[in-house]
């Protein structure tokens, strides 16, 4: 019989070992190394055996052996000295305590976090970029706290059958084993948020807590006994359900997300957030919540939208538009009820999410909608972004629409491999290898050679574990053959992520033979480890990795391609670092960062890429290989054929040969030489750190000085920006640019030259004030397309009976032929951008 529930018995520590239990409740052990050492030294079977869980750990080792370790003077040192680097490190400034005028606290909801595999609240990238920038955040010193779910069963587990197909399992968690602990009111009784529902219902959830060094995560948990029975599952599984499911878990999501801080607040005594981040779509109704509090203080809904818009901050991670979470409107309209949200008017949510298709309601239209600011997580991505949502903004060039780009980082202390923190440690007097000279000489090319291929070796022999494994459960013994299974020698190549098709998991099987030819070379053998979960309603995703399982399976090949089961953080840490190369071949442009490649550059390994995400900006050609793209119209399988031999080109070509071209002491010089480049080039630029860095100072800082603003003095300025943009839109369409002329162009000007443009401008109802008219020059394309424009604004002077004069002098900077033309935009202290609003006004040919 299966359980359907299940509780822990946590364990008693003795005395001397009683802060052990700290240390062990502050995830800031899933990336300290000396932490991470202390458990493995209680027990190292156990530690492999929880799966780096030290909640677990402390309960699974037994009473005799903690009482050991409490009578071992020099092990409770350690543990006293580490707590008390915990207590310095939680109570001490950073960076972010130097700065002035930075928010004080921001708020960051995002569907998963992927923070450690002992806390399986996650699926891929966006849940593991998510517990990354928590964990940056805690290092960096800056005031983040998560908002999330927790989920019964978090993100499924997969096993792979005898036939190499997926099969998903969802263990049911116990959160009182996890390291979570439990929000709770002053009379002690958990504390929860209630949503209404349609049908007089509500929707309860209670608040766990997890703390990522100094960060706090706030989880929703439905799963309790003051909801009915089916509303306990409304937060059972990680993208779980469709439809009204769904639906009712970003309603949880947005909506109880800001209502849990408002409790977390009245509770600890914590700001309320000043700053509030939706990582992708999925929290989008945080805004509609706001605007419904701050309508119930005195505000319209225009007003109320335009204070929570200066404060929020929206983050698109989809290239594509069927990422993107759409609802049935009736199914939105019925669940957005004065209920829910008082004070709302459901239309005007409605009108925030709306697309071309009048019957759905759109999340990403809602997020733009609610934020002010916005970005894409690579710069590809955000040129991808800006032409994907450009009908939002009509009028402006894609350049224009106001979409910027952070690129992700990943936290390095998470992800470095040991062995090579140890290494910057032991040479370079540090574990901080992003700061580290890697082109010094106090590391040899011996030592950094010998370094990699001890990464490369522990991840052979993990793939063989986990190999042995799989075959003893489908078939009860595994095959003799497992023992040789890959060679701690040869050229390792990785591939892990997701399984969609766009991402074309077997792509490098178009050619089976040539494939096969490299894998079994007899002087420069290539040999391939795979990882990768597909969504459980995905059949085709499922197929590619049968498809795939079943070639590794063929006794020519399979010493040298494995396909290992349950991708998963774990795993990653093992994977990333034991690679030579890592491999990623998306459809360009359908890869928004790609950070899996990134992981493994921290490690000194080189990646072997199609030119999307990340990989487009910082590809220089010594840190790897470009993959070349076929034309993006190319059809399907002509794409596929002309990329895979691309690929099979530059693995015989280029990356076999640098690897195994070695000098007299059998070391590869020029593929050191790429290692050490990689580490001392992409380490610093790939962090979390750095991409934190930007999202502070480029956007968190700027929207919470825009909603402090906004909010002042009983929201005086929000209330009068609300006023103006109505007028703003009721009128602008009568603004019109009615003659231009321009002196100084009769004869052919020289560098140096100024023209003096003058426009006459019709403004309606509007004052010179509102707006900024500009001059649009730059260089003509075939089609008469402006390229590379530079903006030149023009002064107002005087009005000549209808319209108004605006003039000034251009200077000439450069020889060439240009073209120019004049527009009217809204201007405003408190609009982000020109385009916010998307109004502008073109002078007519």
């Amino acid at each position: 019989m299966r359980a359907i529930r299940k509780f822990t018995v946590r364990t008693s520590l003795p005395e001397r070992l009683r802060r052990l239990e700290t240390i062990a409740s502050n995830l800031r052990w899933s990336w300290h190394e000396p932490t991470r050492e202390l458990f493995r030294e209680i027990s190292l079977d156990g530690w492999r055996a929880t799966g780096h869980d030290p909640v677990q750990l402390l309960g699974l080792v037994g009473t005799e052996r903690l009482e050991q370790l409490a009578a071992d003077d020099a092990f409770v040192a350690r543990v006293d000295a580490i707590a008390d680097d915990l207590d310095d490190y939680l109570s001490q400034a950073r960076w972010y305590q130097s700065l002035e005028d930075a928010p004080e606290s921001i708020a960051y909801f995002s569907p998963e976090f992927g923070i450690t595999s002992a806390l399986p609240q996650y699926s891929g990238g966006l849940g593991i970029l998510a517990g990354d920038h928590l964990k940056a955040a805690s290092d960096l010193g800056v005031p983040i706290i998560g908002v999330g779910l927790f989920y019964q069963a978090g993100y499924f587990k997969q096993a792979i059958s005898g036939e190499g197909w997926q099969q998903e399992t969802y263990p049911v968690l116990d959160p009182d084993g996890l390291p979570l602990t439990i929000l709770r009111d002053p009379d002690g009784t958990h504390a929860t948020v209630a949503l209404a529902l349609p049908g007089g219902r509500t929707l309860r959830a209670r608040i766990w807590q997890a703390t990522i060094g100094r960060v706090p995560l706030l989880l929703l948990d439905t799963n309790i006994h003051e909801n009915d029975s089916d509303l306990r599952g409304v937060a059972d599984r990680l993208y779980g359900g469709g439809g009204e499911h769904r639906l009712q878990q970003e309603l949880l999501l947005g909506i109880g997300g800001v209502r849990a801080l408002a409790v977390h607040a009245e509770l600890t005594g914590a700001p309320a957030p000043a700053v509030y981040h939706s990582n992708e779509g999925h929290a989008g109704f945080l805004g509609i919540e706001r605007i419904s509090r701050l309508i119930a203080e005195g505000l319209s809904f225009d007003e109320a939208l335009q204070v929570v818009r200066a404060g929020t901050v929206f983050t698109t991670h989809t290239p594509v538009p069927a990422g993107i979470d759409r609802f049935d409107v009736e199914l939105v309209r019925r669940h957005l009820t004065g209920d829910l949200v008082p004070g709302v008017d459901v239309e005007r949510v409605l009108a925030l999410g709306r697309e071309e298709d009048p019957s759905i309601f759109n999340m990403a239209q809602l997020g733009f909608s609610l934020a002010q600011r916005a970005n894409g997580v690579s710069k590809l991505h955000g040129k991808v972004s800006r032409g994907m949502f450009a009908s939002r903004w009509p009028g402006f060039d894609a350049a224009e629409v106001p979409i910027t780009s952070v690129t992700n980082g990943v936290h390095a202390p998470t992800w470095t491999s040991p062995i090579l923190k140890h290494l910057a440690e032991r040479e370079l007097g540090t574990l901080d290898t992003t700061r580290c000279d890697w082109g010094s000489d106090a590391v040899s090319d011996e030592t950094l050679w010998s370094v990699r291929r001890e990464m490369r070796a522990a991840l052979v022999q993990e793939a063989r574990e986990r190999t042995r494994l799989k075959h003893e459960r489908n078939e009860g013994v595994a095959p003799s053959w497992v023992d040789g299974l890959l060679d701690p020698d040869v050229l390792t190549i990785g591939f892990a992520r997701r399984v969609p098709t766009y991402k074309r998991l077997t792509l490098m099987l178009h050619d089976r033979e040539r494939l096969r030819s490299l894998l079994t070379h007899p002087e420069r053998p290539v040999q391939l480890v795979i990882a990768g979960k597909s969504h459980p309603a995905d059949e085709q995703g499922k197929a590619l990795i049968q498809e795939l399982v079943r070639f590794s399976q063929e006794p020519d090949v399979r010493g040298r391609i494995v396909f290992l089961e349950n991708y998963d953080i774990a795993m990653a840490k093992s994977l990333y670092p034991g690679c030579d190369v890592w491999l990623n071949n998306p459809l360009r442009p359908l890869e928004a960062c790609g950070t899996s490649g990134m992981k493994a550059a921290l490690n000194g390994s080189l990646n072997l890429s199609i030119l999307d995400g990340w990989w487009e900006e910082y590809f220089d050609g010594q840190n790897g290989w470009a993959i070349p793209s076929a034309h993006e119209h190319m059809g399907a399988e002509q794409r596929d054929a002309v990329e895979a031999n691309a690929l099979y080109e530059l693995i015989e070509h280029q990356v076999a040969p640098r690897f195994y071209d070695r000098d007299e002491r059998g070391l590869p010089l020029a593929w050191i030489a790429s290692i050490r480049h990689t580490l001392a080039t992409l380490s610093p630029e790939l962090s979390a750190e750095r991409m934190l860095a930007e999202y502070v100072g480029r956007l968190y800082a700027p929207a919470a000085k825009a909603a402090r603003l906004a909010a002042a003095d009983d929201a005086r300025a929000g209330r009068a920006f609300a006023a103006w943009t109505t007028r703003m839109r009721d009128a602008f369409g009568r603004v019109e640019v009615r003659h231009i002329e321009a002196d100084g162009v009769d004869t052919p000007p020289v560098v140096g030259d100024d023209v003096r443009v003058r426009a006459f401008v019709e403004l309606g109802e509007l004052q010179p004030e509102d707006v900024t008219v500009e001059v649009v020059a730059g260089t003509i394309s075939e089609e008469g397309e402006l390229r590379r424009a530079r903006r030149f604004p023009l002064e107002p002077v005087r009005a000549e009976g209808a319209a108004h004069r605006f003039e000034s002098a251009i200077a000439l900077p450069m020889a060439g032929t240009f073209g120019y033309t004049v527009r009217v935009v809204p201007r405003h202290e408190m609009l982000a951008s020109d385009a916010e609003l998307g109004l502008v006004a073109y002078a007519k040919g």
